[in-house]
């Protein structure tokens, strides 16, 4: 069974009230990883990737 809430102001001296307070403490923000971090640049290398091992294969083929 969960505890019973007990009312605003009925609180026992010296205990923070359930609704009152946060339980996360503050935290340094993460500093930007710069290019490693981003999708798009790694989207962009595995795509142009692909175009070169294919535009390989294609002048192969053109050149039978």
């Amino acid at each position: 069974m969960t505890d019973p809430l007990v009312p605003p102001g009925k609180t026992p001296p010296g205990e923070t009230p359930p609704v009152e307070g946060s339980t996360a403490e503050a935290h340094e923000e993460r500093p930007d990883g710069g290019l490693w971090e981003h999708p798009r640049f790694w989207l962009w290398l595995i795509a142009a990737g692909a175009v070169l091992i294919a535009a390989f294969f294609i002048a192969r083929l053109i050149s039978l």
